[in-house]
């Protein structure tokens, strides 16, 4: 961890969530935009959203709510469902399945650079300021770029609109029921978030984390193959 002397993660939580955050969200949604090209519209590469720039893709009021809430969002990805192909229900659930996929993908690179042993996870002194010195761990670092993705796949794989894993179950709804729910979504959206901000502060996150926990926990001892993340330590 990068900490302070006396041992307050201050710096923990701007250098290694957030850079990691920025990172997983910018590929994230990049991945959508990128897939949607593939598959026929034009309309992400229009906007901008084809691009690895982290400014293209962060929304200003979800990137607020992960600083100060702890739950947020990246800039959702406009598409015009009717230019995909083979068809809008079965493009929709194959852009939306890049996301996941791609966190996947860093979670993988992660965990293939944490199996060479090559990193340390003693802290080492980054630098100096104010005449106190700050730590940080290029091994804790990786560890938390692979939990973290790997929350941020098994999240938006939950089969609630608007989360991508909704856009699965969607491909099976009659086409005039699909649309008629595509126009309501942005009420579904506020009712995840308002779920998500309820078991966070009502129950301090301990219903999300029940879901999520286990899975990330097994996936980390497949992937990585040793070592034990201090959230898997406290797993019931």
């Amino acid at each position: 961890m990068l900490l302070r002397l006396d041992g307050t993660p201050i710096i923990y939580i701007i250098i290694y969530l957030i850079t990691v955050l920025v990172i997983s969200l910018t590929v994230h949604e990049a991945a959508h935009a990128w897939m949607a090209l593939r598959l026929g519209d034009d309309t992400p590469k229009k906007m901008g959203r084809v691009s690895l720039n982290p400014l293209a893709h962060l929304d200003p009021i979800g990137s607020l709510m992960i600083l100060f809430v702890g739950v947020g969002w990246g800039k959702p990805v406009q598409i015009d469902a009717t230019k995909l192909r083979p068809n809008p229900k079965v493009g929709m659930a194959l852009v939306a399945m890049a996301g996941p996929f791609s966190n996947l993908v860093m979670a993988t690179i992660g965990a293939l650079i944490l199996r060479t042993h090559f990193l340390t996870f003693t802290p080492q002194k980054f630098f100096t300021f104010a005449g106190e010195n700050y730590y940080f761990s290029p091994g804790f670092f990786v560890e938390t770029f692979v939990l973290l993705n790997l929350g941020l796949m098994l999240f938006n794989l939950i089969p609630l609109a608007p989360l991508d894993g909704s856009r699965l179950w969607q491909i099976l709804l009659p086409d005039k029921i699909y649309w008629q729910y595509a126009r309501i979504e942005i009420f579904a959206a506020f009712l995840v978030i308002g779920l998500v901000l309820a078991d966070l502060y009502l129950n301090n996150g301990q219903a999300i984390s029940g879901i999520l926990t286990r899975p990330i926990c097994g996936l980390w001892r497949v992937m990585v193959g040793f070592g034990t993340p201090d959230m898997c330590l406290q797993m019931a």
